[in-house]
């Protein structure tokens, strides 16, 4: 399937995710989770708030609130937020964590990358992936990354496990996937006016990406949400690093003034998708 939105901006190179930030009720057995399951260390600590990462960097804010409406069956918000592991070993050592510590919901070779799946304790979707070498990704002609979704192999993978407690320093996020009320609404924002570039199209699915990456975004209407993302547990917000000036810039003025919030990162921005949903655009660290 195409996408009726054609791009005539594109983010600059080097645009990444960056953080990712939860609202939680139970920030004790969230942080625990994200700790010793996923692999991520405490970077900061108060009775309210923890920020985890890897290698000093923060990946993963999490904010308590205990009194929060649970989230609504037609809430759109977050599908899962996905942790970029740098090899098949650092990916073995988080199944053996998994597999030790929790329950592993699924698994599969998208050809692209290798991913597992689960849950953390409020059901908020995780991926644990390792990117397969770009040379090996196929492409069609027009650009479009071709994603399978084939069984993994496990126990190739498991074999290769060190036993590792830790993610490794360089682990970051390498996407999210957010479920949506409408794939063209979200096409309007990200692609044609944000500035990502469609990767990959599919009838309920979409996932865009800049500088030939295979997504930073993705997007599905499966569980049928009606939106906007309510206020209760799930993501809070989710950061976007555009490391050039120019392109911030250029960025913040092609949005609407209206969506558009001074944020606390310096040289920052927010802006609020068509789901309720806030991007937070940064320089990164």
């Amino acid at each position: 399937m195409g996408s009726p939105i054609a791009v005539d901006r594109t983010l600059p190179a080097g645009t990444r995710v960056g953080r990712v930030a939860l609202r939680v009720g139970d920030l004790e057995s969230v942080t625990a989770f994200y700790r010793d399951v996923i692999g991520l260390s405490v970077l900061a600590r108060t009775e309210t708030t923890a920020t985890l990462g890897a290698g000093g960097t923060p990946l993963l804010e999490l904010t308590a609130d205990p009194d929060a409406p649970e989230r609504g069956r037609a809430d759109a918000g977050l599908f899962h937020v996905a942790f970029r592991v740098p090899s098949r070993t650092a990916l073995g050592d988080a199944l053996e964590r998994i597999r030790e510590r929790w329950e592993l919901d699924g698994a599969s070779d998208h050809h692209v990358s290798e991913a597992l799946y689960l849950a953390d304790p409020e059901g908020n979707g995780v991926e644990v992936y390792r990117d397969r070498p770009r040379e090996t990704w196929t492409e069609a002609d027009d650009g479009r990354v071709h994603i399978v979704t084939e069984p993994l192999d496990l126990e190739g993978v498991a074999e290769v496990s060190t036993g590792a407690d830790r993610a490794p320093a360089d682990t970051d996020v390498g996407h999210v996937h957010l479920e949506v009320a409408s794939l063209e609404a979200f096409e309007r924002f990200y692609i044609a006016m944000f500035g990502f570039n469609l990767r990959a199209s599919y009838p309920d699915a979409r996932f865009v990406a800049v500088d030939g990456y295979h997504h930073h975004v993705g997007a599905n209407t499966w569980n049928r949400r009606t939106g906007p993302a309510g206020d209760g547990p799930g993501l809070d917000w989710f950061e976007v690093v555009v490391p050039d000036d120019e392109g911030r810039r250029e960025l913040r003025e092609r949005l609407p003034e209206g969506d558009v919030s001074e944020s606390t990162a310096a040289g920052g921005f927010a802006v609020t998708d068509p789901d309720g949903i806030e991007v937070h655009v940064s320089p990164g660290p």
